[in-house]
C-alpha cells in the first residue's frame, strides 16, 4: 500500500468538516454524529455509551477484540461568573491555555444556538509596563457586547455554558495541517481511515475489530474508562498526539527528541505492554514506515493507561502523532505523519494473530 494512497478528497472534505466542528468535552455528540456517519458503510455496527463514547465495530460476534482508539473531545472553558456590567469569567473546561486566549473570539455555546464573544485585554497603553499583569484564568473575562447582567441573560448565556474557539482548518506549505482540536480528533480521523482501508481492501480480520472514539480524556481520560470495561477488549492500540520539541522553548532534556514529518512516535512506558509495542516497531521496520521513540516515566497521560489497567490487564501500546503547539487554536501536525500513523495500525492489524495473548510467560 503507497503511503500518498491513502488520503483521498473525501477523506480531506470529512477531516476538514470533523476538526471545525466544536465537540468539547462533555459535548462531543455532534462530533460523534458526524463520525459514525463517516464510518458507516466500513463497519457493521456501533455501539454508543451513556456519556457518548461511539464504537464502530468490525465482526462483532467474534470472541477476541481488538480496539484501536482516539479520543473525542477538545479543551474549552465554562462561563462560571457573569459580573453586574455583564462581563463573563470562567473556568477551565480541560487542559485550555490560559496564555492564548487574551483578543481570541470565542463561541458561547447556549440551547438557542451559538453567541459570539471576544476575551477582552487591556490596550498595552494603559498597563503598569514596570512589572505587567500576566494572564491568568482569574483575570480571563469575556465580553459579548452586553452592558448589564440582564442583558446576558436575554442572550441565552448562563453559568455553566462552554465555550470554544471559532478557529477553523487550513494547510500550510502544501503539507502541514493546522486547526484546534487536532487533540484528539486527528485520532477519530485516522482510525476511522483504518477502517475504510480495510473495507476497501477487502480485508477480513480473524477478531472483532472495536473502533473506538472516547469521549472525556481531556478531564482525565474518563471516556476511555467508562468504554472499556463495556468492550472487555484483548488488545487495545490507542492514538493521541505527543509533541514536537523542535520548537523553540522546548527541552528535549525534559520533553524527549521527536518532530513533525519524521514519523509515528512508539512510546515505551509501564502501562504499554512490551510485546504489543514490539510487534508495532516490527511491523514498522517490515514495511519501512517510518518511527521515532519516547519514554514515559510513570504515565502516558493518554487513553492508553485507562486500557492498560482495566478488566484485570488489557494488553495496550500507544502509538502518537507528534504534533506542535499542543492545547493552542493553531495545533499543527504533518501529513506523511498522519498517513503513516493509519498505515502502521493498519498494516499491525494485519500481523496481529486471532488469540494472542502477549503473554511474557509462554
Amino acid at each position: 500500500m503507497s503511503t500518498k494512497s491513502i488520503l483521498n478528497k473525501s477523506s480531506l472534505e470529512f477531516l476538514e468538516n470533523y476538526l471545525n466542528n466544536a465537540s468539547p468535552t462533555g459535548y462531543e455528540s455532534g462530533g460523534q454524529k458526524l463520525w459514525m456517519e463517516y464510518l458507516k458503510p466500513y463497519v457493521d455496527t456501533f455501539i454508543t455509551d451513556t456519556y457518548g463514547s461511539a464504537v464502530g465495530i468490525i465482526n462483532p460476534d467474534a470472541p477476541y477484540k481488538v480496539v484501536i482508539e482516539g479520543h473525542a473531545d477538545e479543551i474549552s472553558w465554562y462561563v462560571n461568573y457573569i459580573t453586574d456590567d455583564g462581563l463573563i469569567y470562567v473556568i477551565r473546561n480541560g487542559g485550555s491555555d490560559h496564555q492564548i486566549a487574551p483578543s481570541k473570539r470565542v463561541n458561547i455555546h447556549t440551547k438557542s444556538g451559538i453567541v459570539k464573544g471576544v476575551f477582552g485585554w487591556p490596550a498595552i497603553h494603559t498597563r503598569n509596563r514596570d512589572k505587567e499583569e500576566a494572564a491568568k484564568v482569574d483575570n480571563l473575562f469575556i465580553d459579548i457586547g452586553c452592558e448589564t447582567k440582564e442583558q446576558v441573560d436575554k442572550m441565552g448565556v448562563h453559568v455553566g455554558c462552554v465555550i470554544t474557539y471559532p478557529d477553523e482548518f487550513m494547510i500550510l506549505n502544501e503539507n502541514k495541517f493546522v486547526c484546534r482540536a487536532i487533540d484528539n480528533r486527528m485520532g477519530g480521523f485516522m482510525i476511522a481511515e483504518v477502517a475504510r482501508l480495510l473495507h476497501e481492501n477487502k480485508i477480513k480480520l480473524p477478531f472483532g475489530l472495536y473502533i473506538t472514539n472516547s469521549v472525556q480524556e481531556e478531564v482525565g481520560l474518563r471516556g476511555a474508562e467508562m468504554i472499556t470495561k463495556t468492550i472487555k477488549p484483548n488488545v487495545a492500540i490507542v492514538t493521541d498526539v505527543c509533541h514536537d520539541s523542535t520548537t523553540p522553548m522546548i527541552e528535549k532534556k525534559i520533553e524527549g527528541d521527536t518532530k513533525i514529518g519524521r514519523g509515528p512516535v512508539v512510546t515505551y512506558a509501564p502501562a504499554v505492554q512490551n510485546n504489543l509495542r514490539e510487534l508495532i516497531l516490527e511491523t514498522a521496520m517490515a514495511k519501512e514506515i517510518p518511527f521515532q521513540r519516547l519514554a514515559s516515566s510513570r504515565v502516558t497521560g493518554t487513553d492508553t493507561d485507562a486500557f492498560a489497567y482495566s478488566n484485570g490487564g488489557v494488553a495496550s501500546a500507544l502509538i502518537s502523532l507528534p504534533l506542535r503547539y499542543m492545547h493552542t487554536t493553531v495545533e499543527m501536525v504533518h501529513r506523511d505523519d498522519v498517513e503513516n500513523v493509519i498505515k502502521l495500525i493498519y498494516e499491525t492489524l494485519l500481523k496481529l494473530e486471532n488469540e494472542e495473548t502477549f503473554s511474557y510467560f509462554k
